[in-house]
């Protein structure tokens, strides 16, 4: 099975609340919180399209778009 190719992070800041478990359970360090204690991914390139940060998020703010679907 082939692993997922990352097409897009799309993460509704107006669901956003700042909580900042998606930062924490990255493992490559993709996302940050931003001057607005919003969730912004930094480093695209880096993700390993694991969709860690879309199970946890408990606003289900962030969806992670990957090629296969």
């Amino acid at each position: 099975m082939a692993k997922p190719k990352l097409k897009a992070h799309r993460i509704n800041r107006d669901w956003c609340k700042g909580c900042g478990i998606c930062v924490e359970f990255c493992p490559k360090k993709v996302l940050e919180l931003d001057k607005e204690d919003k969730a912004v991914a930094v480093r695209l390139e880096d993700c390993i399209a694991c969709r860690m940060c879309e199970l946890r998020c408990p606003d289900l703010a962030i969806e992670v778009v990957t090629e296969d679907g």
